[in-house]
């Protein structure tokens, strides 16, 4: 199947063939159709199967189609990162359409909360809104919906997680009872569809890989002691030079320390909440650039950002939530290409991990730590499984990264096709460090709580 078949209006076709669109993927296929034909739709499907364009571009072309030019569609997201990404990718299908949109969102200072105020007295198609500051500007009385038409949803488990259900309720009470409402998810717990059942009318429901990782990712572990996870990142992120890669930590107070550390050696930059919404968003458009090599931060990045080629994930604490191992392995291997998803495992996570297996179907390959490292802890995994239940150790190093492997693959990882191996004695050369960074404050301004360097 290729776009064209949607029969969209000529003007959105052609912004899709300039930007080398050409066949839907398996939630696009499916949600369009339900979309264009104007009903309810719950979605649910991973992070990096092009969602976003599945409620984009029909609510694009409804629009062109009508000729009309008010406010049409509002997008809820739960974070302001998530929420500017939607609009760019707006701004991009609408290029040859004319159809205007704009972010809402906390955070900002006084001049883009001005910018944003000016933009709704000026007029938009689409308002993409974080519900906190909606909630704001509806109490305000600053805009109008009555001639709202579609009502979207993005990201709508992690809103519940944020605690958003009752400002998504108060708005939903502001808006046009006739209109379509349409909710994507990443995952469909039985809260969701119950939440759902308060402000959607009969509504199609699709389902996409839930749970599951991009085929294209090569996902490994180690089993470590907290004490060891320093060193072991560093010897990791040392293996090559690496053009993009996000380092997962549990809170942002790890992140701040694991960026103290590694700023010595790596170009590296913390991405948290304590950061002001300007640095963010300039931090973020450095990692797409590539002036930013690798992102340390909070599952704040695990959503709601979409940089191809990202080529290694680290989740340097294992997810609480296995859903949220989903989310942050879906940075990598996004359209169709290649990643690498290496998890650090203490003893404390280990039950953790085990439940991230049973999500994802599928045992992941341990690693054996490199040479010259004590040895870690005893990984038994569910004892059920086979090859489950040994050591790691220290008696092997990480594979060299060129040789007789195969192109494009990532390197020091174990494919995932067999049980979890135990150690090798294969050995190499060791690696060389990155040359040490002399910066002494991150490249794009002083950070709130964070310790500098001595």
């Amino acid at each position: 199947m290729e776009f064209s078949s949607f029969n969209f209006e000529p003007s959105l076709q052609d912004g899709l063939n300039a930007m080398g669109y050409e066949k839907p993927t398996p939630i696009q296929e499916k949600a369009i159709p339900v979309i264009m034909d104007n009903k309810d739709l719950i979605a649910c499907a991973q992070t990096g199967t092009g969602k976003t364009a599945a409620f984009i571009l029909p609510i694009l072309n409804k629009i062109s189609k009508s000729g009309v030019s008010n406010l049409n569609t509002l997008i809820l997201a739960p974070t302001r990162e998530l929420a500017i990404q939607i609009d760019q990718q707006i701004q991009g299908f609408a290029y040859f359409l004319g159809i205007s949109s704009i972010p809402i969102y906390g955070g900002g200072d006084g001049i883009v909360w001005e910018q944003q105020k000016k933009a709704l007295e000026l007029g938009a198609d689409i308002v993409v809104a974080t519900p906190g500051r909606l909630i704001a500007l509806l109490a305000g009385g600053k805009m109008d919906l009555s001639s709202l038409q579609h009502l979207i949803l993005d990201e709508a488990d992690r809103m519940m997680d944020m605690g958003f259900s009752d400002d998504i309720l108060k708005i939903v009470n502001y808006l046009p009872k006739n209109r379509q409402t349409i909710l994507f998810s990443a995952t469909m717990p039985t809260k969701i569809r119950q939440f759902s059942m308060n402000f959607l009318n009969k509504p199609v429901e699709i389902s996409i890989a839930l749970g599951k990782t991009a085929e294209g990712v090569t996902q490994s572990m180690y089993s470590v002691y907290d004490t060891q996870k320093e060193e072991l990142v560093k010897n990791i992120l040392s293996q090559k030079e690496y053009e993009a890669v996000i380092i997962f930590a549990s809170t942002k107070e790890k992140v701040k320390s694991l960026f103290k550390v590694l700023r010595k050696q790596f170009d590296v930059e913390a991405f948290h909440s304590d950061l002001e919404q300007v640095e963010r968003e300039k931090i973020m458009a450095a990692f797409k650039n590539r002036a930013v090599k690798i992102l340390v931060g909070t599952d704040i990045i695990s959503r709601g950002i979409d940089v191809v080629g990202i080529e290694l994930i680290i989740n340097y604490d294992t997810p609480s939530d296995p859903e949220d191992y989903v989310h942050r392995v879906g940075r990598t291997a996004r359209a169709d290409k290649e990643g690498e998803a290496i998890t650090f495992v203490n003893p404390k996570d280990q039950h953790k991990f085990v439940r991230i297996e049973k999500l994802i179907g599928m045992q992941v390959t341990q690693n054996p730590l490199p040479e010259g490292m004590e040895a870690g802890p005893t990984y038994t995994g569910d004892s059920k499984k086979e090859g489950g239940n040994f050591k790691s150790g220290n008696k092997s190093n990480f594979k060299k990264r060129e040789g007789d492997k195969p192109k494009n693959k990532p390197q020091h990882a174990y494919q995932n096709k067999n049980p979890r191996p135990a150690s090798s004695n294969t050995t190499s050369e060791s690696p060389q460090p990155a040359k040490p960074s002399s910066k002494s404050e991150g490249k794009f301004g002083a950070r709130k709580n964070v310790i500098d360097p001595e």
